[in-house]
């Protein structure tokens, strides 16, 4: 239990004086607790397993930010394609104000790595060693005897070796597990970034873990505040049906209700609140508390939904509507993040060709012609070699030089060559638009790059040559 009662007055975690009340949550068992043991397992195996799934010959998830190539699920994106993290961001976004219009903060309490982490992995440690809630608390309490500094010490060095293991293998997502391994196995100082992130990296786990935890989704994490403008009262969560439950009173009690004051959701909340109390900004929607209380109405014959998931509504007997405004609007917006996503995916190409005028004048201008200069930049997101014909389409004749040959370009490689466009003088009719068509010699995919050739006004340009040829004649 906590320093104090909880009240809605203020955190619970927090002890009158001001001082941190470490929490110690009770053991539970139940449907939920299954469920989500079950799913938490399958999210660490996920985690766990990417750096060394290989799909198209790279891990399954590689952000190889050192070679700006980006590497998931078989798609590989250059650094020119970081416009399509925006579809990313924004549709986890919409995605997340979606589910918890009509589910509540459940990705708080069954998929955030916070959660995750803490509950299926750290706490696990500290129960294996330390023993049941009670235990625990009086361990804590304690003196410090040779038994409690042992105990102790193995709980830490274990969650020091948990952390280092979760930094490594997070930076293997951006070296790869191959990499990450000839790095271990060399001086530190060969590669010192490397080790400073991974043991700064480590050092913030064990601190979160260890003794911040749920001060983390308290405190800092901005979506319990963020979720109370997202449900409404049709929005499935966790609550406590007072109608059923008040007055509460021992077991046996004259008029009492179905809640015998046992107190258990209490002890078993993670949060350290009382869910009795309503809807609170510290719930992380865990189902601790429904499997606790549907344990107690089991053991009292007593039926179990006393504490349950529902929408505020069907607590206070009103119907729950799942289609309303701010399901509709976020769904829709889900949808429309989709489907564009899915048209830009479709537009990606094994290649990117870039064209950029070279640094200096737009245009040269010579007695016999009108000069642009370019730089043509051809990247390989492909991990085999591509060859590429690069081809000049526009109605007006220029000469071309540069990029005449085949170009082949490395696995993951990229190469920059020149592209020189002259247009002779008296053939000069103005700016005009060209494309340069860039393709596989395969013959798999055609790229297009419009550009435009720039050069002075037409007729200021032949002004200039009027006035050239009168200084010439009057030179004769």
């Amino acid at each position: 239990m906590s320093a104090h009662r909880p009240s809605l007055d203020s955190v619970t975690t927090i002890g009158q004086d001001g001082s941190r009340s470490f929490v110690y949550p009770a053991d539970v068992s139940g449907r939920f607790t299954l469920v989500r043991n079950v799913s938490a397992v399958v999210l660490l195996v996920i985690y766990l397993s990417l750096p060394w799934i290989k799909i198209g010959g790279f891990p399954a998830v590689f952000l190889d930010v050192a070679s700006r190539h980006f590497h998931l699920f078989g798609w590989t994106f250059a650094a020119q394609d970081m416009w399509l993290t925006f579809f990313l961001i924004s549709g986890l976004g919409f995605s997340l104000f979606f589910v918890t219009a009509l589910l509540g903060r459940i990705w708080c309490g069954w998929a955030c790595p916070q959660t995750v982490f803490l509950d299926h992995i750290y706490r696990r440690i500290e129960r294996w060693i330390e023993g049941d809630a009670i235990k625990r608390r009086a361990l804590a309490a304690g003196p410090m005897t040779g038994l409690k500094i042992a105990k102790l010490t193995l709980k830490h060095a274990l969650y020091i070796l948990v952390s280092l293991a979760i930094t490594h293998l997070f930076l293997a997502y951006f070296i790869s597990i191959q990499e990450l391994w000839t790095i271990m196995q060399e001086q530190p100082g060969e590669n010192w970034s490397a080790f400073v992130f991974v043991f700064l990296a480590a050092g913030i786990l064990y601190f979160n873990f260890a003794w911040f935890r749920e001060q983390l989704c308290i405190v800092i994490c901005p979506y319990g505040r963020l979720q109370s403008a997202l449900i409404d009262e049709h929005t499935l969560v966790i609550g406590y049906d007072a109608k059923r439950g008040e007055p509460r009173g021992k077991l046996g009690t004259s008029g009492a209700g179905d809640c015998v004051a046992c107190n258990r959701c209490v002890q078993v909340c993670p949060t350290a609140i009382d869910i009795r109390q309503g809807l609170q900004m510290e719930c992380i929607g865990c189902t601790a508390c429904i499997d606790a209380c549907d344990d107690v109405m089991t053991r009292v014959h007593k039926p179990k939904g006393l504490i349950r998931y529902d929408s505020q509504n069907r607590f206070a007997g009103r119907v729950t509507k799942w289609i309303r405004p701010r399901t509709l609007l976020y769904g829709v917006l889900l949808l429309v993040g989709m489907a564009v996503a899915g048209w830009a995916l479709s537009t990606l190409k094994p290649v990117n060709v870039s064209i950029t005028r070279i640094t200096g004048a737009p245009y040269i201008v010579t007695p016999d012609a009108v000069r642009n200069q370019f730089l043509v930049r051809m990247i390989n997101k492909q991990a085999v070699p591509l060859s590429f014909t690069n081809e000049i389409v526009t109605a007006v004749q220029v000469h071309r030089t540069g990029l005449t040959e085949a170009v082949t370009v490395a696995p993951l490689g990229e190469e920059v060559r020149p592209l020189v466009l002259v247009v002779p003088r008296d053939q000069y009719a103005g700016p005009f638009k060209f494309t340069l068509v860039t393709s596989d010699t395969t013959g798999s995919f055609t790229i297009r790059r419009e550009v435009e050739f720039l050069g002075p006004d037409v007729k200021l340009l032949r002004e200039d040559e009027e006035e050239a040829r009168h200084e010439r004649h009057d030179k004769h």
